[in-house]
């Protein structure tokens, strides 16, 4: 569109709901009743727009008027407009309403498991109406999506208590254990210390993903640097690299119903956990819908199961 069809377009804007009111009922008396304008304000908006394009928009036809070929075009285009317009407007009431609008939530790929599943069923059982969209990806991309207003809240870990475009509240700790192959010299220990994690072969998620980040830490505060064999996106993927035999993994207790055959999983010592919380733009005025999701999630009114323990940070 350039410069002229945009000064077309806001010359025409306040005049498309007289035209499509116009055309549906074919008396211009009766459209500035629908509209809640007088009749002679009508009849100039009409004139004007008509010399705006530069062609009559309207005829007459016996007690009222009929809409001439550039007439119907423009209506059909105002009825369209509006209709998108008027669904809009639908739509954001709905985002602001608290008992049926929408909360856009980003979370990492494990936390898709049971934590965000828990807190979405809690809230819909007292808020059956709200909808949820989701979105997963790196601890990186997350952040990033709730800095920009892609999102309205994000779960992840670790979170960023150190960054000031963020709020952000702890939820759970989930320990971290060491997963290896049932082959494994580790398999039947009972517990293995981070240093000892020297000179074997780690697979791990890509950088920009939270259990990156600790691992890295994990191994840099026992003073080496990582062997890294295979970096994922997804930490199923990485078990099963391990289950293969491709190396050992720092990762979430999976539990007995979802542990991969041929892993085990070796608590650390000391015992490492991972605190889970849930991070919001600084600043942002949540819509009433998300702020209320916000508030079930941080008053800790959903059993998060055993994976989870309450946040000590």
């Amino acid at each position: 569109m350039d410069e002229s069809d945009e000064q077309l377009a806001a010359h025409l804007a306040p005049a498309l709901a007289l035209l499509a009111a116009v055309g549906e009922t074919g008396h211009v008396t009766r459209a500035s009743e629908i509209l809640g304008i007088p009749q002679p304000t009508a009849s100039r908006r009409l004139a004007a727009l008509s010399d705006l394009v530069g062609a009559p928009l309207v005829l007459p036809s016996g007690r009222g008027i009929r809409l001439t070929r550039a007439g119907r075009t423009l209506a059909a285009a105002s009825t369209r407009a509006l209709a998108g317009v008027a669904a809009a407007a639908r739509e954001v009431r709905e985002e602001i309403d608290p008992g049926t609008g929408r909360v856009v939530l980003g979370f990492l790929h494990l936390l898709g498991r049971t934590l965000v599943p828990s807190l979405i069923r809690g809230f819909r059982e007292r808020n059956p109406g709200v909808r949820f969209s989701l979105a997963q990806g790196s601890r990186q991309d997350m952040l990033r999506a709730a800095k920009e207003g892609e999102v309205d809240l994000v779960f992840v870990a670790p979170l960023p208590l150190d960054d000031p475009d963020l709020v952000s509240t702890p939820l759970a700790d989930q320990e971290l254990v060491l997963s290896v192959p049932s082959s494994h010299r580790f398999a039947t220990r009972r517990r293995v210390r981070p240093a000892e994690l020297a000179g074997e072969e780690l697979v791990t998620l890509e950088h920009g993903y939270g259990l990156r980040q600790i691992t890295d830490d994990l191994c840099a505060a026992a003073g080496f640097q990582p062997r890294i064999a295979f970096e994922g996106q997804e930490s199923e993927t990485v078990r099963g690299l391990v289950a293969a035999g491709l190396g050992v993994a720092v990762l979430p207790r999976s539990g007995p119903a979802r542990s991969a055959s041929g892993v085990v999983e070796i608590p650390l010592s000391p015992a490492v956990f991972r605190t889970v919380g849930v991070s919001w733009a600084a600043g942002e005025r949540l819509t009433p819908v998300a702020r209320s999701f916000r508030d079930h999630v941080c008053s800790g009114a959903t059993d998060l199961g055993p994976a989870f323990r309450p946040a000590t940070t």
